[in-house]
């Protein structure tokens, strides 16, 4: 198959692929039906026509086969999955999804591979329609899976969410749970016995994250700094922080009822219950691949953050506070102080 067979049977939204994977009337919009996109797939650049008053909000992310996902992973998922962690760029700007361009490299076996293919179009579009965002463009090759991905989005002028904004006293929370992702990466490579239905729903949160977008687009106006946690709390903070100009404090025992718990460890018979505080710790300030928001707010605001916590169905968890002074710290129920740089984060080149 050539290149530009693949592009019309995969990634055109055309007939061909409808009748391949039969779908809801709302997964064959096309480009051009999308608010924004004056023209998709098929010139040599698309035209994209932001809102008035709105600024344009992009981001680009890269999944490498070996390095961000398995090779046995279920196609569909990894559609999933390659848009949602740009989506979550998204989200902690409070930007709308617009649309997306695709850069992908495919091993021959895999190009000539329709169950493959047809699964990862279908994981891609499901969530690109979900966010309404369309494929626009981009590029297809021959050469180890490559996954890249830059996506556009809008958001009212001077009301993105940005990096810079924390301000000694605001609170600092997260959503939803950290370290699952984390959990079921340990348990797929043999370093953690979970019990099935246990590593099904961490896989799912590993290989299919949730992109808070609706949640970002609610905290436009509340948060005063934001960002996706893409490569573990810890790390991520510090880009905060850096940004800022601040310091921060964060409360162990908030953090723990934020964590995924570790129900059983591969150093003890399988499937015993860990009973390992520290090592749930170290999974939610360390894990990685969470894509949740941590985000900054005025205390005055934490009534403002659980109704849009409420309305994006997202739980909101407030782990701590931002100080004048620089460095961050892990605060333990006895008011001891460990520094957070003995925690590290995922590293790209490590």
């Amino acid at each position: 198959m050539g290149e530009f067979e693949l592009i019309a049977r995969y990634f055109k939204r055309n007939t061909a692929l409808a009748q391949a994977a039969p779908a809801p009337a709302a997964s064959l919009s096309i480009a051009k039906d999308t608010p924004g996109v004056a023209l998709g797939i098929g010139d040599d650049c698309a035209l994209l026509t932001p809102a008035p008053g709105q600024q344009l909000a992009i981001s680009t992310d890269m999944l490498v086969e070996g390095r961000h996902f398995f090779a046995d992973v279920d196609p569909a998922a990894l559609g999933h999955k390659a848009l949602a962690v740009n989506l979550s760029d998204l989200a902690a700007m409070g930007a709308q999804p617009l649309a997306f361009t695709l850069a992908l490299a495919l091993p021959p076996a895999r190009a000539g591979d329709d169950a493959w293919m047809s699964g990862f179009a279908r994981g891609l579009f499901a969530l690109a329609d979900e966010h309404r965002c369309a494929l626009v463009g981009g590029d297809t090759t021959a050469g180890p899976l490559n996954i890249s991905i830059t996506v556009l989005g809008q958001v009212p002028a001077g009301q993105a969410l940005r990096r810079d904004g924390a301000r000694a006293g605001d609170d600092i929370w997260v959503s939803g749970t950290l370290g699952d992702a984390r959990l079921a990466l340990l348990a797929l490579q043999g370093q953690l016995a979970l019990p099935p239905d246990r590593l099904a729903a961490l896989r799912q949160r590993l290989e299919r994250p949730t992109p808070r977008v609706a949640l970002g687009t609610a905290l436009r106006g509340i948060a005063t700094s934001a960002i996706d946690l893409s490569d573990g709390l810890a790390g991520d903070l510090r880009h905060v922080l850096s940004a800022s100009g601040v310091g921060a404090v964060l409360d162990a025992q908030a953090l723990r009822a934020a964590g995924a718990t570790s129900a059983t460890s591969a150093t003890g018979p399988a499937h015993a219950p860990s009973n390992d505080a520290a090592q749930d710790l170290q999974h939610t300030l360390t894990g990685g691949d969470d894509y949740e928001l941590l985000f900054t707010a005025a205390p005055a605001q934490r009534e403002a953050v659980r109704t849009a916590g409420a309305a994006s169905a997202t739980a909101v968890t407030r782990i701590g506070r931002i100080e004048a002074a620089q460095g961050a710290w892990l605060m333990d129920a006895q008011g001891g102080r460990q520094t957070l740089s003995d925690f590290r984060s995922f590293d790209h080149f490590a």
